[in-house]
């Protein structure tokens, strides 16, 4: 079936389906991150509208909600897949993940400053990377009980409260009329010129990768470009295979394929995620401007 997205945002083609495949792609791990999503949602929920933010080492926040949810999920994770390496953003990292082909990529509460504005605006990210390239992710809006989902070769997946699984594709974006999604908090002046050389003026702010990247999927929106040096592999991972899965075009801003499980976790490039049908464009103006920034004196 063919749904009507919001006023003035085109259509969303969401293909029907009664239940995912039992053979699908990576279907036990799937299954396994769609559960431990939903029961980290679940704990972080529990300080909803009392959580306290304090600051990270680099200025970011962290609350008592981001600890809760990491600790049930890297259990979970764990526990399910004891061969499996786990990177997140809340435990301490180890050089012995580099030794593990499988590592699981973990943000437990992308979001944090929407989550303390209780804006809905937050998600749990959960992704598996295989020899370096994202292959499974799920991203959980506990706030809204929505639950996205993908694995390589299996399509991306809408599960709502009650509702049948919904398959997902995006829309073919028109490179005349794009629609971005940028960032609430984080503001740049090189994407404010990107967004002009693209004739861009159609702009939803939003918080989260995840969430900006479901919008994509969904077919509210149909860019994301984020040009910065600072995003890591748990802000990517999981909305990566969203977008792929759903057709779309995900690779950092010199047009080259995110990888993961590297001995700094950063993307150093950031990230253009973008649906069919403009990546061509896109893609040109988003290297010359990103490339001539680089090489700005």
């Amino acid at each position: 079936m063919v749904r009507a997205g919001p006023a003035g945002g085109g259509l969303a083609l969401s293909l029907p389906a009664p239940a995912r495949p039992v053979s699908a792609p990576f279907e036990a791990e799937l299954r396994a991150a769609m559960d431990a999503a939903r029961r980290g949602g679940a704990a972080a929920m529990r300080f909803y509208g009392s959580a306290v933010a304090q600051a990270k080492d680099g200025g970011s926040p962290v609350t008592a909600a981001d600890h809760a949810a990491n600790a049930v999920i890297v259990d979970l994770l764990r526990g399910a897949f004891p061969d499996d390496a786990v990177l997140s953003e809340e435990s301490a990292d180890s050089a012995d993940r580099l030794r593990a082909r499988r590592v699981w990529i973990v943000d437990p509460l992308d979001g944090t400053k929407e989550f303390l504005a209780q804006n809905g605006e937050f998600a749990v990210m959960i992704g598996l990377a295989v020899d370096g390239r994202a292959v499974l992710g799920v991203v959980h809006q506990p706030a809204g009980d929505l639950l996205l989902y993908a694995a390589e070769g299996g399509g991306t997946w809408r599960e709502d409260a009650g509702a049948p699984p919904v398959r997902l594709r995006c829309t073919d974006a028109d490179p005349r009329a794009l629609r971005l999604v940028g960032s609430r908090s984080h503001p740049d002046a090189l994407l404010v010129r990107i967004q002009q050389a693209l004739g861009i003026t159609d702009v939803r702010p939003s918080g989260s990768v995840g969430v900006k990247c479901g919008l994509i999927v969904r077919g509210e929106r149909d860019l994301y470009v984020h040009p910065v040096p600072y995003l890591s592999e748990w802000d990517t991972c999981a909305p990566e295979v969203l977008v792929r899965e759903a057709g779309g075009f995900v690779g950092d801003c010199t047009g080259a394929p995110l990888r993961y499980n590297k001995p700094v976790p950063r993307q150093p490039h950031g990230i253009v995620a973008c649906g069919p049908g403009a990546v061509g464009p896109v893609l040109e103006q988003v290297r010359a401007l990103y490339g001539a920034a680089a090489h700005a004196p």
